[in-house]
């Protein structure tokens, strides 16, 4: 199953659970790889009127497509990202919130080391 599936999946499972560090974490890994298939738009946000593009969809662009790779690199990213927040809030003395961070560090860790849906939703124990 494709990671943005299992993510899909580890989601949906995380709301029924009412779960919601678990459905924030990985509501902001889906934000990552949805904001990574963003295209910069070649139409200025301000400006003339004359300048503006004029018809139904005429601003529209076509998302970049990712690679599972791709995907996968994000995740990636997203788990170092909060395994270095977390040393930052080592250093600083506020133990809560490091916790917090590697707990959903080793969350995504979960969904990436599961190759179908069935091992999504279990939140790691402190």
């Amino acid at each position: 199953m494709p990671l943005r599936d299992r993510l899909r999946t580890a989601l949906a499972d995380a709301l029924k659970a009412r779960d919601r560090q678990a459905a924030n974490v990985v509501r902001s890994a889906l934000a990552a790889i949805d904001n990574a298939g963003s295209v910069a738009t070649r139409y200025p946000k301000a400006g003339a009127i004359e300048q503006s593009p004029v018809g139904l969809a005429a601003a529209e662009v076509a998302r970049r497509e990712l690679t599972e790779e791709d995907i996968l690199s994000i995740v990636r990213a997203e788990i170092t990202d909060r395994e270095d927040a977390a040393r930052g809030y080592d250093e600083a003395g506020a133990a809560e919130q490091a916790v917090r961070l590697r707990q959903e560090a080793a969350y995504l860790m979960t969904v990436l080391a599961s190759p179908d849906s069935s091992n999504c939703g279990t939140w790691p124990k402190a």
